[in-house]
């Protein structure tokens, strides 16, 4: 059984429903789909491509990235999915790092040829539409042996502080995270639509697998990405979609809401579902969230090297306002996920008592099956099955884990840890506080100090005097920020993760120390 089985299995029991869109518009059936992912699989083997082989996904949301990525899974090839943001020399270091032979782009996204390959389709060409031309008879066409174990999704790290690396995603990692999904996180049937406004090639590309597997349907936004109304027109049109999304998505809808008027009945018509992770939600973000828009959310945390699947905190755990620790829970990512267990952990990879704070790890069959080309990457992060995260955290009695940063993030200053999640917590609860983000800063004395960046919010922007005098009310002045520094907007990349690597390189710049 293998990742196409799954879209050959829809395609025998669905016919020719619709389940394919691109915004309102039909763009075909399951039957259509396997059709066009079968006829372009065999005309990738018959150009050479063998199983194993990497091709690349380099373009922005498209109904096409769906039947090409199974087309890859059809032929045994092993699909590397590139953020549609990199720079083209990042992009030609991925394609030789993954020893890649074909590509498929959209021209938005990649108008030159990219260095190393055999082989770059347009995936809006004439070229691209005779690959794609339906097989004749797709149930017959063979699908190519792979096993468990074989690697079927190369994704790469950010590289936010370095060369990115490639994760190997196998069968098994992929099969486990569809199956999990509609354990852990949402019940989904074929009436159902998830919708592709965040990247394809990151989480939400994958949450593909789950609503295959039921057989429901399928939606790229004619913009290609995250425009909020768009997106609460297409669910009153199709009926309620579900989608993942980073927090700074989910804030972006809730603020739509909020200046449209609308009612929480209005957001149930459009939202069945909102997924999120990949960056901290904030505890006063997910309340008004919650207070704007109901009952739509889960949360998730996982990484690229257990995708999708470590810890949930489930919808019931977000609504149930009366647990007497509603609020601590709120402010974690939830509990391990069926298929997992986690733990937290001291450097020496020891388990650690209920309440401590330690390293994250992971162990189950969403763990990856290491790092592409790089042993010695794998050897540090997997031992005795265990993902070393590098993420810092603690669980309670419950078993709710509770991130506190990345270990990198850590802030040492006079000898006491700093998270800079905490700090960010309070300064997001000031007035005049859209955004913030809190990094170390080298100092003589101290080691490092704390440097907050935030982004005002409009109309009564907080001063530094003011921000300093309420950290001061509510965090040991170990704690408070040293120096603020004011900005437009945030960096982030093209999942809404802050790049705290560029907040530290303006370090270098002057700050400006609170009165």
């Amino acid at each position: 059984m293998t990742l196409a089985h799954l879209l050959l299995r829809q395609a025998r029991v669905q016919g020719d429903r619709a389940v394919l869109f691109e915004g309102a518009t039909p763009r075909g059936s399951y039957r259509d789909w396997a059709a066009r992912s079968a006829g372009a699989a065999a005309r990738l083997r018959a150009a050479g491509l063998a199983s194993g082989d990497r091709v690349l996904l380099f373009m922005r949301n498209h109904t096409r990235y769906l039947e090409l990525l199974w087309a890859a899974w059809w032929a045994g090839l092993v699909v590397v999915p590139v953020n549609a943001k990199l720079h083209p020399r990042e992009v030609e270091w991925i394609i030789d790092n993954a020893q890649a032979r074909w590509a498929f782009v959209t021209r938005d996204v990649a108008p030159a040829a990219l260095a190393g390959l055999q082989r770059q389709i347009d995936i809006e060409s004439a070229e691209a539409d005779a690959l794609l031309a339906p097989a004749p008879d797709f149930e017959s066409a063979p699908i190519a042996e792979r096993g468990p174990d074989d690697t079927a999704w190369l994704f790469y790290t950010s590289g936010t502080t370095g060369r990115p690396k490639g994760v190997m995603i196998t069968q098994r990692n992929l099969m486990t995270m569809g199956l999990a999904y509609f354990a852990d996180v949402d019940a989904v049937t074929r009436e159902d639509a998830i919708v592709y406004a965040a990247p394809m090639s990151h989480g939400v590309g994958l949450y593909a697998i789950p609503h295959l597997m039921a057989g429901a349907r399928h939606v790229v936004p004619a913009s290609g990405g995250v425009d909020p109304a768009e997106l609460f027109a297409l669910g009153r049109a199709l009926g309620p979609l579900s989608t993942f999304a980073a927090p700074t998505i989910v804030k972006r809808l809730v603020d739509h809401a909020e200046r449209e008027g609308l009612t929480r009945e209005d957001a149930a018509r459009s939202f069945k579902t909102i997924v999120y992770g990949g960056a901290p939600m904030y505890v006063a973000d997910i309340q008004r969230a919650l207070a704007v828009m109901g009952p739509r959310f889960v949360q998730i945390y996982g990484q690229g090297e257990t995708p999708m699947v470590a810890t949930a905190l489930a919808r019931q755990h977000l609504v149930d306002a009366a647990h007497p620790r509603h609020l601590e829970r709120l402010a974690s990512v939830g509990v391990a996920q069926t298929p997992v267990r986690v733990r937290v952990a001291d450097g020496a990879g020891r388990e650690l008592p209920t309440g401590e704070i330690g390293e994250v790890l992971v162990k189950g069959d969403s763990v990856m099956a290491g790092y592409w080309r790089n042993p010695e990457a794998t050897a540090s992060a997997i031992r005795d099955g265990w993902l070393f995260t590098g993420d810092v955290g603690c669980l309670d009695a419950d078993g709710f884990l509770t991130l506190k940063d990345r270990s990198k993030d850590l802030i040492i200053s006079g000898g006491s840890n700093i998270y800079p999640r905490e700090v960010e917590e309070v300064l997001l609860g000031a007035p005049g506080v859209a955004e913030a983000a809190v990094v170390g800063a080298p100092d003589a004395e101290w080691g490092e100090v704390v440097v907050a960046f935030v982004v005002p919010a409009a109309g009564a922007p907080a001063s530094a005097e003011a921000l300093d005098a309420h950290c001061l009310a509510q965090l040991a002045r170990f704690k408070r920020p040293k120096r603020y520094e004011f900005l437009a907007e945030l960096p982030k990349n093209n999942y809404g993760k802050v790049l705290k690597t560029a907040l530290r390189e303006c370090l270098g710049n002057t700050l400006r120390p609170p009165a």
